[in-house]
């Protein structure tokens, strides 16, 4: 593979930054990222990836627009109300970029289709709003072997780890369990959040295609819009860890319903 003309010149603002040439921009054109949600943390990763050239793009999301969708869900348009957000978001995707190659699953990922969803993809961006799929998440890119970006995001304030399985602490050596109940908590966000958010997520996903610059692994990164502080801290594997520590409990995907939500 090698850039033809219009390539060189969409992707010229990258191809002139240090350690980044033709062969980087090939080799994106050759990444596969798969993107669970396409709401607010999926909508600006998934244009960010487009954007910069990530080739293949997976799409997993089983829900609709809705208005109140767009106040942060950047991927989709009021014309594209009532529709299904995989259909959107893949128009949208192509719109930017006709090189990038979209795959829509229009499903709910769960402990059923997981790691046949995953087997085909470099790199997981886990862009979902619930507690349940997000430890569903981490433990099927663990026993995948995929590395994954998680990331949250409530009110005024976000979250993210980049984990590459059995190197670095994953998701279960911070929170080692998803609590029996949650408490009630308001699901308002500052539309600009998910925003900043998912746009880390994918850098982190962009930085490992390419093998550049320093993950953001063995780190969680918070992000306060309020007080606009952003900060990371510092976490380890942990031994008890029941995902990836010396005596692992988790070894399958038994333990997660067959059925949940992004």
């Amino acid at each position: 593979m090698s850039l033809n003309t219009e390539q060189k010149l969409r992707y010229s603002r990258q191809l002139i930054l240090p350690g980044f040439g033709e062969k980087e921009q090939e080799r994106l054109l050759r990444g596969r990222v798969l993107v669970i949600g396409a709401g607010g943390l999926g909508s600006p990763a998934l244009l960010y990836l487009a954007a910069a050239g990530v080739g293949h793009l997976g799409l997993v999301d089983n829900d609709a627009v809705d208005l109140s969708n767009l106040q942060r869900q950047i991927l989709h348009s009021s014309e594209d109300l009532g529709r299904l957000k995989v259909h959107s978001g893949s128009e949208s995707i192509s719109a930017l970029n006709p090189d990038v190659h979209v795959v829509t699953y229009h499903m709910r990922f769960t402990a059923d289709n997981a790691m046949d969803l995953l087997k085909d993809y470099d790199f997981i961006i886990d862009a979902t709003d619930n507690l349940a799929s997000k430890f569903l998440i981490a433990d099927a890119s663990f026993l995948a072997g995929k590395p994954y970006s998680h990331a949250g995001i409530l009110e005024y304030y976000g979250q993210t780890l980049t984990v590459l399985p059995g190197e670095t602490a994953c998701y279960r050596c911070i929170f080692r369990s998803e609590p029996a109940e949650c408490p009630p908590f308001s699901k308002g966000v500052l539309g600009a959040v998910p925003g900043v958010v998912g746009t880390i997520q994918a850098t982190e996903a962009i930085k490992h295609i390419l093998g550049i610059g320093r993950l953001l692994t063995n780190r969680l990164l918070t992000y306060d819009a309020l007080d606009m502080v952003i900060r990371t801290i510092d976490i380890h594997r942990n031994a008890d860890c029941p995902l990836c520590g010396k005596n692992p409990e988790i070894r399958d995907l038994r333990r997660h319903p067959s059925g949940g939500k992004q």
